[in-house]
């Protein structure tokens, strides 16, 4: 009760000060202000300030804080074993043997080797463009 107390008399405060500054012909600031004071009268009248009042002096709010603190804590963790697993296995290669088509000696994964470039550079800047667009029969 004290704290919707309060902030009733922060926000006619505030209501004072911006009828002043209206009265000094500075209606932007005075909106402003007049802003400001009726947001503590808000949060009074929705509850809110009880909410927080009483979940500030509640020990079963602060445990259930501490709760969901630790499931955060063991999702990052989870996540950050994920992340090293990933990459652990993206620089050596995987653990896994690569999958062999029986009558194929290249790994059937969708890895095919590129054509060896030759030593000179193509005099033709769409060779590239032209190889792939054969590739797809167009």
């Amino acid at each position: 009760m004290l704290a919707e107390t309060i902030c009733s008399a922060v926000s006619a405060a505030g209501l004072g000060i911006a009828a002043v500054a209206a009265y000094r012909k500075r209606f932007l600031s005075a909106a402003r202000i007049a802003a400001y004071a009726l947001v503590p009268l808000g949060l009074v009248m929705t509850g809110a300030v009880e909410w927080i009042a009483d979940t500030a002096f509640s020990p079963v709010a602060w445990a259930g804080f501490g709760v969901l603190g630790a499931a955060w804590l063991l999702f990052l963790s989870t996540r950050a074993v994920e992340r090293r697993r990933a990459d652990r296995a993206q620089t050596t290669g995987g653990v896994e043997p690569r999958a062999v088509a029986p009558a194929s000696s290249s790994p059937s994964r969708g890895v095919t080797a590129a054509p060896p470039r030759s030593a000179q550079a193509p005099t033709d800047d769409f060779s590239d463009i032209e190889a792939i667009l054969k590739k797809h029969g167009i």
